[in-house]
């Protein structure tokens, strides 16, 4: 498996934290984003990154970061084809997988601690997408997808 993991420079301390939780488990990481946290740099650079990272199939599955995780989660989801949630606990990381299929977990530096981060992050990489009566709506989003991006 491989994550893309992309950060402005409020999520650079956090997206460096992550990044070692994931190789300390022996999963591939694409590092993306900010290159520090001493300047500053945009979120929505870091989630393109990430978007085109997961959509060309680089990575499975992508994490990315923000001071609020607001901002790197409307661009990411500006992508068709991702399926972006920002999470603020292991609860709803688990259910972007679960109910959504999500692709992308997104989540705030100044609003998480890096235990939640990293528990989300089990969370969100440990759950699987429950199909059924979920895979319907799913289909509906990709439905609106086709409608609205040209």
């Amino acid at each position: 498996m491989t994550i893309s993991v992309s950060s402005d420079h409020a999520g650079y301390e956090l997206k460096q934290k992550v990044i070692a939780y994931l190789k300390e488990k022996g999963i591939n990481v694409i590092e993306e984003g900010a290159p520090s946290g001493d300047k500053p740099y945009s979120y929505v650079e870091a989630g393109c990154a990430l978007a085109e990272d997961v959509l060309s199939g680089k990575a499975d599955k992508g994490i990315a970061i923000c001071g609020t995780g607001i901002g790197i989660s409307i661009v990411v989801n500006k992508y068709k084809g991702i399926r972006c949630g920002l999470c603020n606990n292991e609860y709803t990381a688990r259910m972007v997988r679960q109910h959504n299929n999500g692709n992308v977990l997104a989540m705030g530096a100044r609003v998480v601690g890096q235990a939640v981060a990293l528990g989300m992050v089990d969370a969100f990489l440990n759950e699987e997408f429950a199909g059924e009566r979920h895979a319907e709506r799913v289909g509906d989003i990709c439905k609106v997808e086709e409608k609205n991006f040209k």
